[in-house]
């Protein structure tokens, strides 16, 4: 069974009140997991909230029982790594062990320029975040103090105490697509393989890719669990769902004037979204399960909507058993 879980834009929007009601619908409604994104604002003005992500999750931990939960992901290129690798254990400590520990390279021009954090170019963004993604594994998997000489971060005889409860601590989520750089990372140092909105063919073709990078490390590919995160658009009826495609973001000025079937036809074909009602959702998810999709992380752009989330839940949940 593949599992469904909930992703939050943090930026767009998230304060106190809202992740309060999230965590208790999401852990009351039967979701598996609850995930957000990381970052200090907002990609453009006007300026919104956007809660911090340790202090949230530790407020989650504390608050949640069942769920797993986790940053969508964390950059490395404000986030010191030694530190987040010490939060990390906490707060997966904290939780019994219900923490995915997602990193990334960084990207939002925004927020690095107004809070004084150097983004650098793409070469330097992938560089810097696989020595931080190294620093991070060294710290949680090794019993012994370690050592390690970068160019951005450096280690010498250091151990992580308390040790993680869990052998190794949180596992790493490493999200993305690239065949280069990102998946051969995964391949090294993640427990966890996020992809953004592919294609079901397309993930089971990375997938497959990601088996044989595994394999040459030595690692067997059930060593990795795989997960997709893409938009969901649910609507319980066609009359419904033409609403939603009307209303922020879904209202694509590419799309602006057509029918609800071409809007469809460009969410689902294009952007790779989940669309339509509880039936038509489950499908979709079925056809990324049978790619080999362990967990589909479905991304929620209403936060104020618990309504909402509540019949996507009581409608769809039942059908992926």
């Amino acid at each position: 069974m593949t599992k469904l879980s909930i992703m939050i834009e943090a930026q767009d929007g998230l304060n106190w009140a809202r992740w309060n009601n999230l965590g208790a619908e999401v852990e009351a409604l039967g979701f598996a997991g609850l995930f957000g994104s990381d970052h200090y604002t907002n990609p453009q003005l006007p300026n919104k909230d956007s809660l911090e992500m340790i202090v949230s999750l530790t407020h989650l931990a504390e608050h949640s029982r069942r769920i797993h939960f986790g940053p969508l992901v964390a950059p490395i290129s404000f986030r010191e790594p030694t530190m987040l690798a010490r939060q990390a254990a906490a707060i997966d400590d904290l939780s019994g062990g219900r923490l995915l520990l997602g990193l990334g390279a960084g990207w939002q021009e925004r927020e690095h320029r107004e809070f004084g954090h150097n983004l650098g170019t793409m070469k330097e963004r992938m560089d810097r975040f696989e020595e931080g993604v190294k620093v991070i594994s060294l710290l949680l998997t090794s019993d012994e103090p370690a050592s390690f000489e970068g160019r951005y971060f450096q280690l010498h005889d250091a151990l992580l105490l308390p040790r993680p409860q869990r052998p190794g601590g949180p596992p790493i989520l490493i999200g993305g697509k690239g065949r280069n750089r990102t998946l051969p990372l995964v391949a090294r140092y993640a427990g966890h393989w996020n992809a953004v909105a592919p294609a079901p063919a397309e993930f089971r073709e990375l997938s497959a890719y990601l088996d044989g990078l595994l394999k040459e490390n030595g690692r067997q590919p059930g060593e990795v669990t795989r997960s997709v995160m893409t938009t969901i658009i649910y609507g319980q009826d066609r009359e419904k769902l033409g609403k939603m495609l009307e209303t922020p973001p879904f209202n694509n000025p590419r799309v602006e004037g057509k029918s609800v079937d071409e809007k469809i036809a460009f969410w689902r074909d294009e952007r790779h979204a989940l669309v339509g009602n509880g039936e038509e959702i489950a499908a979709q998810i079925g056809a990324f399960s049978a790619a080999g999709a362990q967990e589909v992380m479905t991304q929620w752009w209403h936060m104020d909507d618990i309504a909402g989330l509540r019949r996507y839940a009581e409608d769809v949940l039942p059908r992926l058993g």
